[in-house]
C-alpha cells in the first residue's frame, strides 16, 4: 500500500490516550496502513517516554511505541531535500515576521518532499508553510 499520510506527534499521542477521540480513532484505524511518521516525531515520542519515571505506564507506552508505531509504521528521515525545502520556507516566513517552530518545520518538510498529507490537530502550526496539504482527523 502507498503511504499517503504523515502523522504529527499529537496524532500519535492521541492514539495512546485511554479514551481517544472517537472521530479521530475512526480515521486512525482506517488510514494506519497508509500512514508514516517523521523521524522528528519519533524523537519527540521517545523523549517523552524517556522522561517518565519507571512505572507500568512507562512500560505499556514503551511496548505500544515499539510494537505498534516502530514495527508497523514507516519512519521517514529528515533528509537533505527536506532540509533545503525547510531552509527556503524558514527564510520566506522569517522575512514575513513569522518564526516557524523548528520541529514543526522539519515535520512539514518531510511531508512536503514526500508528497504526503500532514495530519495534525494543530493545524495553525502548519498553515503558513507553502504548498502543504493538511488534514485534521478530529473534525
Amino acid at each position: 500500500m502507498r503511504i499517503k499520510f504523515l502523522l504529527d506527534t499529537n496524532i500519535i499521542s492521541e492514539s495512546i490516550k485511554l479514551q481517544p477521540n472517537d472521530i479521530f480513532l475512526e480515521h486512525f484505524r482506517q488510514n494506519l496502513a497508509e500512514s508514516a511518521i517523521a523521524s522528528v516525531t519519533w524523537h519527540e515520542l521517545l523523549y517523552g517516554l524517556y522522561r517518565l519515571p519507571e512505572s507500568r505506564r512507562k512500560r505499556n507506552l514503551s511496548d505500544y511505541l515499539t510494537q505498534v508505531i516502530q514495527e508497523k509504521m514507516i519512519i521517514l528521515p529528515y533528509c537533505s531535500v527536506a532540509a533545503g525545502w525547510f531552509a527556503d520556507e524558514r527564510a520566506r516566513l522569517t522575512t514575513l515576521g513569522q518564526m516557524p517552530s523548528y520541529p514543526d518545520g522539519q515535520i512539514a518538510a518531510i511531508a512536503k518532499v514526500n508528497n504526503l498529507i500532514l495530519v495534525t490537530r494543530n493545524v495553525s502550526d502548519y498553515t503558513n508553510f507553502a504548498g502543504l496539504t493538511i488534514e485534521n482527523w478530529f473534525i
